[in-house]
């Protein structure tokens, strides 16, 4: 891509700032929409699962293959082939009448989403030349990946002060309209690759492999978990992903080059970007279910309360990316990710106090957020070439949707089991099957039974969810801590910059 004039690429940088935004806010929107969304649609605990994860997990499995196309098509035509089908999706989630329908328009949302996502970071490391303002505009697009998965909640929150649920899809489409007048005009062409093929089958692959591992994972935390169907879905996700690196071993033309990984700089920030997301999606999904089923707060109030650490993340991802060259960006992948886990730690020993005592947790853990998810971007685009930035950008933004479908898998699935565990022991036999599934059913059956049985129930299920929650946040603090101390044993030079990293990555 040619170098922009002056006037020029900043606001491109906004365009795709403003896609950015949408296609993240999508990530943790429906947080605060799912006690009302679940009660309207009638949906179970694995159908609301799988509403909430099916983009993360659908983006994560498509990027590597569009990441790809957009070297060889050309970044600007897929963004604005994304950005329609996204805008579609958008409207059919709002109107869905069943969860049937409002998790497949989540699988399209997620196409447009991934056929997007590529092309931001690509185009922002192929349009800024210059070291220095690359750095920061880096900066800025990790600040509204990580603040805008974290804005989520209060966005949905503000909307359903006075909408449907819908509203929180629905909203996409005057965005979606004004990006795509803007970015038919503004945005350049860019060069394009045509001689690379592209890898269908190997999409396919590492697809199947990702869903079938989330399944598995799933299918374990259920209350009626059938260990054939996790079997035989862990067995279907190992051998696609197996196939799938032997499959990009042979090709000249790949997906993913797996010699990228060797680099101990790329790998670090691919797995700080994955933790890092883990972690905050984690985070905000039991959070904001706690704050309204147990607190009673509305979906405003909700996420009012989460705000500060979108707005934590917000401020530091710039200054990250302007004080990478002086600091080094391995020092602040390690450091961003141990002051996440630090708020992560205050978080879960400050949970039921007021707002005012938990406020420098969610500060610490925005911030740290923050300042990783900016380190990371601009490590992994730094240590691709040019022809390969649509792929090094895939395997960045893979470790972002991928750590989000695994922090809502994996951390929402040990939610579902340290929380219907501890109800069974603290109520015994006497449990209603269906209110071991999850707090929001079990308020339901409360409705139905008498009061004094009701309020043993609410205050059993309360507590139960409470040491879910605690679960949960010492797990993600843990898992932030163990990764940043391994990419502090393993950074190439631990006293500053990596020589080996340009302009200071």
């Amino acid at each position: 891509m040619t170098s922009q004039k002056p006037r020029n690429r900043w606001l491109v940088l906004a365009i795709l700032s403003s896609a950015l935004l949408l296609i993240t806010i999508d990530v943790t929107v429906l947080y605060i929409a799912l006690p009302r969304l679940t009660e309207a649609l009638s949906a179970s605990a694995s159908e609301k699962l799988w509403i909430v994860n099916a983009y993360p997990l659908v983006v994560a499995g498509l990027l590597p293959g569009l990441g790809t196309l957009g070297d060889r098509l050309g970044h600007k035509r897929l963004f604005l082939a994304g950005l329609t089908v996204f805008g579609a999706a958008s409207l059919l989630a709002a109107y869905a009448p069943d969860p049937a329908i409002l998790i497949g328009a989540r699988v399209l949302l997620a196409v447009g989403a991934a056929a997007m996502m590529p092309a931001t970071l690509s185009i922002i490391r192929l349009t800024f030349e210059d070291e220095a303002e690359r750095s920061f505009a880096i900066g800025i697009w990790a600040a509204v990946a990580s603040g805008g998965a974290a804005l989520g909640p209060v966005v949905g929150g503000l909307l359903l002060e006075h909408f449907w649920w819908g509203s929180v899809f629905l909203i996409n489409v005057p965005v979606v309209l004004v990006a795509l007048g803007l970015a038919a005009f503004l945005m350049p062409n860019g060069r394009r690759h045509g001689a690379r093929p592209w890898d269908l089958t190997g999409s396919a692959q590492v697809l199947v492999g990702l869903v079938a591992l989330a399944y598995a994972v799933k299918e374990l935390a259920k209350r009626d978990a059938s260990l054939t169907h996790m079997a035989l879905a862990l067995t279907v996700g190992i051998v696609a992903l197996v196939l799938f690196k032997r499959r990009q071993d042979r090709l000249t033309y790949k997906l993913i080059d797996f010699s990228l990984f060797r680099d101990r700089g790329f790998s670090a920030g691919v797995a700080a970007a994955l933790v890092s997301m883990l972690a905050m999606i984690g985070f905000e999904l039991v959070l904001s279910q706690r704050l309204q089923l147990i607190l009673g707060l509305t979906p405003l109030e909700a996420g009012l309360f989460i705000l500060p650490i979108p707005l934590a993340a917000f401020v530091t991802g710039p200054i990250a990316g302007a004080l990478t060259g002086r600091l080094g960006a391995m020092n602040l992948l390690w450091g961003g990710l141990f002051l996440a886990a630090v708020g992560l730690a205050l978080s879960g020993l400050s949970y039921d106090a007021p707002l005012l005592w938990q406020l420098p947790g969610f500060l610490m853990l925005g911030s740290g957020l923050g300042t990783t998810m900016t380190a990371a971007s601009g490590v992994i685009m730094a240590r691709a070439p040019d022809d390969r930035a649509g792929m090094a950008a895939s395997i960045e933004e893979v470790s972002f949707e991928l750590g989000g479908a695994i922090g809502i898998a994996v951390l929402g699935s040990v939610l579902t089991a340290v929380y219907g565990a501890s109800l069974k022991a603290s109520g015994g036999s006497d449990v209603s099957p269906s209110a071991l599934d999850s707090l929001d059913e079990a308020l339901v059956v409360a409705r139905t039974l008498p009061d004094a049985v009701a309020d043993a129930l609410r205050v059993a299920a309360f507590g139960a969810f409470d040491q879910a929650f605690l679960a949960v946040i010492a797990l993600a603090a843990t898992l932030s801590f163990t990764t940043a101390l391994a990419i502090w044993i393993a950074a190439p030079s631990r006293g500053g910059r990596s020589s080996r990293c340009k302009g200071g990555l």
